[in-house]
């Protein structure tokens, strides 16, 4: 699953809004947005979402 996938299950369970999210997890409120719009990022970042996802379940 890739991390776009699971972003959107977190933000359809919690409710959160994906600029809370981005600026929550990236200080990039953007970051949801973008990533559906096909941005790429790097392994760092994507480690750094993965980790947040795993603290608040």
């Amino acid at each position: 699953m890739n991390v776009l996938t699971k972003i959107e299950r977190h933000l359809r369970r919690s409710g959160q809004k994906p600029t809370r999210f981005g600026r929550n997890v990236a200080n990039d409120p953007r970051l949801v947005f973008d990533l559906r719009q096909g941005r790429a990022i790097g392994a760092r970042l994507a480690a750094r979402i993965e980790a947040f996802l795993e603290a608040i379940q």
